[in-house]
């Protein structure tokens, strides 16, 4: 079997060489506005978002509660718990800013576009996998900023749940209400250029990412990271995923939820969304020199899982042959 290369990962990486020897571009000083740029483009983002959601798919979706509860359980509260059981092995400050990358990974929402695909390549249920990682996305808005606010404190970050949520609510949650406002009448339109709006959210994500790592190549933020660390980081995230995704099958199983609801709580409860994570990252740590390090993570996991899941989703997609 092959397995493809996600382009998008590819993007990442071609980005983040860009950042590395082209850095003065993001900088404070450059006369590029990355940081107007992306925060217009952040609020499209969210206002697309609305325009997509199905308020009838999502209140048919309802009726599924045992897997709801499983897939945001596992989401907002498993992984975090997960990392949380790490913390008392802090020894330095090198290593606090690692272990708060790892738990801004785990605190964040499950993603929408690459959990539907899996789960229909996998054969799941589909409009589950819709309806939860939809409603993941606006649980985040609220939940992530909540669990990171028990600890940016301690990174010493201008951590401020006013004016936190004062961007949130001008950057997401009203351009989210706008698109759903205006659903019946661009609905259509969003759907049928759907394809282009998920290249120009790529494009943002990219454009948030390439401002991040500059900065941190600029500071020389990853000087202090070496490549132990990165190995670690590496097998945190796979090590996170794995426990993860057996935890999330082994409560479906004990939930006694059929084999399509138990795809979909596996694909749609381990993922976290790249989209809702650089965004956050911008919001919650606009201040800190080292946020290339805290996305660094996310960006690891995001490839993982997507490698990983393609494969598990593929041979899934062979079971009633075999069957």
């Amino acid at each position: 079997m092959k397995v493809k290369i996600d382009k998008f990962v590819l993007s990442i990486i071609a980005t983040i060489l860009i950042a590395y020897f082209f850095p003065q571009w993001g900088t404070q000083e450059s006369e590029i506005p990355i940081d107007t740029i992306s925060s217009v483009g952040i609020s499209l983002i969210f206002f697309f978002y609305g325009l997509k959601l199905s308020p009838t798919k999502l209140k048919a979706g309802l009726k599924n509660w045992k897997l709801h509860l499983l897939v945001q359980g596992s989401t907002f509260l498993m992984f975090p718990l997960l990392v949380l059981m790490f913390r008392p092995l802090i020894q330095n400050a090198e290593q606090e800013t690692i272990w708060l990358a790892f738990f801004f990974l785990a605190a964040l929402p499950s993603t929408v576009s690459s959990s539907v695909v899996m789960v229909s390549m996998a054969k799941g249920n589909i409009p589950a996998a819709i309806f939860n990682a939809s409603i993941s996305g606006i649980i985040g808005i609220v939940i992530t900023p909540l669990w990171m606010g028990l600890f940016v404190d301690d990174a010493q970050s201008d951590f401020d749940f006013t004016a936190i949520y004062m961007k949130l609510i001008v950057q997401i949650i009203l351009p989210v209400i706008l698109g759903l406002l205006l659903q019946r009448f661009l609905g259509s339109f969003a759907q049928k250029h759907s394809s282009k709006l998920t290249l120009f959210d790529k494009s943002i994500i990219l454009l948030i990412i390439y401002k991040s790592f500059s900065e941190s190549f600029y500071n020389n933020i990853f000087s202090s990271v070496s490549f132990l660390d990165l190995l670690a980081i590496f097998t945190g995230v796979l090590f996170l995923f794995s426990v993860a995704f057996y935890l999330t099958k082994f409560m479906a199983e004990k939930l006694k939820i059929n084999k399509e609801d138990q795809i979909t709580a596996q694909f749609c409860g381990t993922k976290k969304s790249l989209v809702h994570g650089t965004v956050f990252s911008k919001i919650l740590f606009g201040n800190m020199a080292s946020v290339g390090i805290i996305l660094l993570p996310l960006m690891l996991f995001h490839a993982t899982q997507i490698l990983i899941i393609s494969i598990i989703a593929s041979k899934l997609a062979k079971r009633d042959i075999v069957n």
